[in-house]
């Protein structure tokens, strides 16, 4: 038995009952301190439902007790695996419950390792009693199932014991009870006599939990891994450890600390784990590593130990390791769950300007961030990598502490301080470089200096109606809140053919009760259009009079207007994540395209070599080639493209120049947004002087879930006036 595993008598007992039942349904495991996992029968059998219903009862609630009911924590349902009956045993079988607020401290999560032949185990009875256990062995591992059998003498198990752990001698789970085979019907002889039961491995909860999208749960159980002489990492981390702590006295105290930290089983007798035990929890107990190595920052000699390094690069490709250690992960989980509940938008934002090259977690993909979503935004943070080694060879940034600099800049004192302080303490930890953590945290304060407050979009989506209508189209709305949040806007219009000053109108009202609606500046407006309609001067759409005192204006003086084709997007397949790629990178440098670049060919070969990374292209030429140029830029995933539509030639580049059209990109829309309203009155002041007429196709995220969620956003075939399919 492992240093580590000292504790005798019965874990403590999790249990499933209804919301007011007081008898439990049937025993769960609890895998992390906010996760349990039981048998989907044994939530039916709690709600009143058939056992072997199969429907996903989503909306109800449950309760989870601990410790023969000791403390009762409300639960409800995250994922189902209903029940299949093939034969004498049914397969899948599964529910993963996540509890309203963190299991109590002293019931610690289940230690996992796979389930092999010839295995004793022992199985509890969800009430808890420490009489209520069941001796068994496991007979058959026959694929995904593993079936055990009872001594004549003793308890058997029985109802009540399904949706529990299996436990070893040695405090270990191996798998969870489903349920007993009942014997033939009929009467009853002695060669009907049946103690078996079957059991799902733990091989077999895995990969299920895998494939219903609870990975990041998998990743968080603990899960024993032996350390072979074989296994490289294994090997590697027992010399690691013999050199940091090559005395059993120079063990006694990281050992103390791990179980302290992790709540786990050790004795208090003053003695050391083995290097072979210590390593064994290393390699299997979640945030072990980490934790371990807060004592090691400091060596005899006051100074970092370099063998340090060599151990937390293990812990990168040790699974149960992750980057925090348990209390670096506490602290911010904490904090960031205060930061989802004040300025949930806030850490999104953050990710999408820190995170350049990474794909970050898909709750960070969603504009609000969720606070029940925090564990699992950390946890897929803690697997991403970007950029290359420090100063002087040193550990790079993780991408996790640089989204943290990031969200620390926008929040104000002292909650920035407590955030840059836990960064410090976890790049001091890790041996990254001062000049490099201070690097990102510049970054992120210039960011900072240039966020602006979330503000409404209205999404204007144009169809060319048809030859019933010539020159007239349908105008559909959308909004997007501050919030984040995204609705179909009615107008009194519905799908009549409008006129260009008809359309303006429409525009113009609905931005007027968004902008009414949250109480904020003006909308930015986006309208999207197909190929041709990118060509229109829809910035000069003027609207109706709002009243009979003010004069009418172009919408692209009321509003930031932007442009946008969908288009393009089913004729190039690949275009959707190329524009995305580029949009998300960030470190582009603009391209501008002028006299010296020749045709087509000669741009595309630019952007996909030298401007792989551009995500803006300031278009100049004349119109044939301009135009043929703006569909090569679109097709190739170009998320930002201004041009000058009055322009005639290459002679004319210099119109363009007021907007700085290569100029930050964020600001583009506001350039042109201030050059358009200036430029009535630069007419007045200079007849004779030519002005550019810009227009701007801005393609960012913003509206791409609206495109996959709602059916509507599908082109009109022009010809027909009716939504193609």
């Amino acid at each position: 038995m492992s240093w580590f595993q000292q504790s005798a008598g019965p874990p403590p007992v999790v249990a499933v009952h209804a919301p007011d039942a007081g008898t439990a349904a049937g025993a769960a495991a609890l895998l992390t301190p906010q996760w349990v996992l039981t048998c989907a029968h044994v939530v039916n059998e709690a709600l009143g439902l058939p056992q072997l219903s199969t429907e996903w009862p989503a909306e109800k609630g449950l309760a989870v007790t601990f410790a023969r009911g000791t403390s009762r924590i409300a639960a409800r349902i995250e994922k189902w695996v209903p029940p299949t009956n093939t034969a004498a045993v049914w397969h899948g079988d599964l529910c993963l419950l996540q509890l309203d607020e963190p299991a109590p401290e002293w019931v610690p999560p289940v230690l996992w390792a796979d389930m092999t032949q010839g295995q004793p185990l022992r199985a509890w009875h969800s009430c808890g009693d420490p009489v209520t256990f069941a001796d068994v062995e496991m007979k058959l591992l026959d694929r995904h199932v593993g079936y055990v059998d009872g001594q004549l003498s003793g308890a058997p198990i029985g109802p009540g014991f399904s949706g529990g752990p299996l436990w070893t001698a040695s405090g270990t789970a191996v798998g969870l009870v489903v349920g007993r085979l009942e014997p033939p019907g009929g009467a009853l002889t002695s060669g009907h006599t049946l103690r078996r039961a079957w059991a799902l491995p733990w091989q077999t909860l895995r990969a299920e939990l895998d494939r219903v999208g609870a990975r990041a749960v998998v990743t968080a159980c603990r899960t024993v891994r032996a350390v072979p002489a074989h296994d490289p990492v294994g090997a590697k981390l027992v010399a690691a450890l013999r050199e940091l702590l090559p005395t059993a006295a120079a063990r006694t105290e990281p050992a103390r600390h791990l179980v302290q930290e992790l709540k786990l089983n050790g004795p208090q007798d003053g003695s050391a784990p083995t290097v072979e035990e210590l390593a064994a929890e290393l390699l299997s107990t979640p945030r072990a590593l980490p934790t371990i190595s807060e004592c090691l920052v400091t060596g005899p000699d006051g100074a970092r130990p370099e063998r340090l390094n060599a151990l937390l690069a293990l812990g990168r490709v040790i699974d149960a390791a992750g980057l925090l250690s348990h209390g670096e992960y506490a602290f911010l989980e904490e904090r960031l769950r205060e930061v989802a509940s004040q300025d949930s938008m806030l850490p999104a934002r953050a990710a999408q300007e820190a995170l350049r090259f990474t794909q970050p977690p898909d709750a960070l993909c969603e504009p609000v961030l969720r606070p029940e979503a925090v564990g699992e935004v950390i946890t897929g943070l803690e697997g991403c990598h970007e950029g290359g080694p420090g100063p002087e060879d040193t550990p790079r940034v993780p991408s996790l502490v640089h989204v943290v600099e990031f969200i620390a800049a926008g929040l104000p004192e002292p909650r920035r301080q407590a955030l840059q302080d836990w960064s410090d303490r976890v790049c001091d930890r890790l041996g990254v470089h001062t000049a490099a953590r201070n690097q990102r945290r510049e970054d992120a304060r210039q960011w900072a200096g240039l966020r602006t407050a979330p503000r409404a979009r209205l999404l204007a989506r144009l169809d060319v109606y048809g030859p019933t209508a010539p020159g007239c189209f349908r105008c559909r709305l959308w909004q997007q809140r501050p919030d984040g949040s995204q609705h179909r806007m009615d107008t009194t219009a519905g799908d009549a053919p409008l006129t260009p000053e008809q359309v303006a109108t429409v525009i113009r009202d609905g931005a007027q009760r968004l902008q009414h609606a949250t109480r904020g500046e003006p909308p930015a407006v986006d309208i999207e259009v197909d190929r041709a309609g990118l060509h229109l001067p829809l910035d000069e759409w003027e609207p109706e009079p709002p009243n009979a005192f003010e004069p009418s204006l172009p919408l692209g003086v009321l509003y930031q207007l932007t442009l946008r084709s969908a288009e393009m997007s089913r004729q190039v397949p690949t275009r959707d994540p190329e524009r995305q790629r580029r949009w998300g990178d960030g470190h582009g440098r603009p391209l501008v395209i002028g006299r010296q670049h020749a045709d087509s060919r000669e741009v595309a070969g630019l952007l996909r070599s030298t401007y792989l990374d551009a995500n803006q292209v300031v278009l100049h030429g004349p119109p044939e080639l301009r135009n043929q140029l703006l569909d090569l830029c679109l097709a190739l995933g170009v998320p930002v493209v201004v041009w000058d539509r009055e322009a005639q030639s290459h002679d004319h580049a210099e119109h363009l120049a007021p907007v700085n059209p290569a100029g930050p990109l964020h600001g583009l829309p506001r350039r042109l947004h201030e050059f358009r309203a200036e430029k009535p009155a630069k007419k007045r002041a200079d007849p004779s002087a030519r002005q550019a007429s810009p227009s701007l196709v801005w393609e960012d995220p913003t509206w791409d879930r609206l495109a996959h969620e709602d059916p509507g956003l599908q082109l009109t075939d022009p010809d027909e006036g009716a939504p193609s399919r």
